[in-house]
């Protein structure tokens, strides 16, 4: 990376999103604050208790291991081999992270040269971008097709030709879009016929509803052959502060993954990977509660849109909704209005590249009742502005 290249990188809307709030909670003002997607669940007891044991273990004291603890990649595996039926080597196939954002960054840090593009969802978490543009590579969006699925048939022979990797996210954030093993065996195979590595960033793997089971890339015959999958527990055990992740799949990423983190820092925080490995292990007991806790939220918001006239379905997963700025106004527009009148934060469509300008995304990380006031407050600002 050089100075150029991070010069190139645009203003962080977040940065900007955090610096409205900071100034409104300055005044004194009270906020509603469902705009950053961090969980406010308690960190599991077990988790708790693991983080504790391994506090005191002196053993423990020393540096980490460089790909991964023993522990942790043993109840990796058994946990992707009871949950998506998926069997990999925990040594050459496995590799913790501290959070998959980094995980993320770092495969396409290690994967690209300066030229090379990186295939990137138009509405996309700011990281397949900026991690991109870091490495000197070239981002290029693929638009969405109207049922979620990315419509690679877009994408110019020319930027393929020079195309190194592929990002996809499913379920998606903030689109809530969702996936088929059918869908995966699609990009899998385009994968293969492009010599791409794929990315799946799997971080909602667990907050699914209404009977949908999110499904493992790595379900899918070969895929270990070009793809890896990035799997978190910031979302689905509420550990985001914890930061541990592990990314899984074909051997070689993995191995380039972990010769250039190797050359950066040195490993994953033990603590961190003892507690990853008792979410991991505990997941059957850890998840449906909070699967429920989200989908109570859910139902609670999306009936208060739909009470105060908004169209809003549902989502199958994620912890989000992703919605229309009403007419009138434009991104920050919206934002603004939300936050200066009844103190309502929410994140605008434009964090997320242009392709997401002219939507919202309103995140479950409130209880039912202020959620419902939340959307009281957004339905009610957007019904106070004429129609044009």
């Amino acid at each position: 990376m050089s100075l150029n290249s991070l010069a190139a990188i645009p203003p962080y809307v977040f940065y900007e999103l955090d610096a409205r709030r900071n100034r409104q909670r300055a005044a004194g003002k009270p906020l509603i604050d469902v705009g950053i997607g961090s969980p406010d669940g308690p960190i599991p007891d077990v988790v708790i208790e693991a983080m504790q044991r391994t506090a005191a273990d002196r053993s423990l004291s020393g540096y980490p291991y460089f790909r991964a603890h023993p522990a942790y990649t043993a109840a990796v595996s058994t946990y992707l081999n009871a949950r998506f039926d998926v069997k990999v080597d925990p040594v050459a196939e496995l590799l913790a992270l501290a959070g998959s954002k980094e995980g993320i960054a770092e495969l396409i840090l290690s994967h690209t040269n300066p030229g090379d593009v990186v295939l990137v969802p138009e509405v996309y978490y700011p990281v397949y971008a900026r991690a991109t543009l870091l490495a000197g590579a070239v981002p290029v969006f693929v638009p969405f097709l109207p049922d979620g699925r990315l419509d690679l048939d877009a994408v110019a022979p020319v930027d393929l030709a020079r195309a190194r990797v592929l990002i996809v996210n499913y379920p998606g954030n903030p689109t809530t879009s969702t996936i088929t093993l059918t869908d995966y065996a699609h990009l899998v195979s385009f994968a293969e016929r492009h010599a791409l590595l794929l990315i799946s960033d799997l971080a909602y793997s667990e907050l699914s509803f209404d009977g949908y089971r999110v499904p493992s890339v790595l379900q899918v015959p070969g895929a270990s052959r070009v793809a890896v999958e990035m799997h978190t527990c910031s979302k689905s055990f509420n550990m985001a502060g914890v930061r541990i992740a592990f990314v899984a799949g074909k051997r070689e990423a993995i191995a380039r993954l972990d010769a250039y983190r190797s050359n950066i820092g040195y490993g994953v925080s033990t603590m961190a990977q003892m507690a990853g490995a008792a979410a991991f292990t505990h997941h059957e007991a850890i998840v449906p509660p909070i699967v429920a806790e989200y989908r109570a939220r859910r139902d609670a918001l999306v009936a208060a849109m739909q009470a105060g006239g908004w169209d809003v379905q549902a989502p199958q997963a994620t912890m989000y909704l992703w919605l229309p700025v009403p007419v009138g106004f434009d991104d920050w527009g919206w934002v603004d209005a939300l936050m200066d009148g009844p103190g309502v934060v929410v994140t605008p469509g434009i964090a997320f590249g242009d392709a997401g300008r002219g939507r919202f995304r309103v995140s479950l990380v409130q209880p039912a009742d202020v959620l419902t006031k939340a959307a009281a407050a957004i339905t009610s600002i957007a019904a106070a502005v004429p129609s044009s």
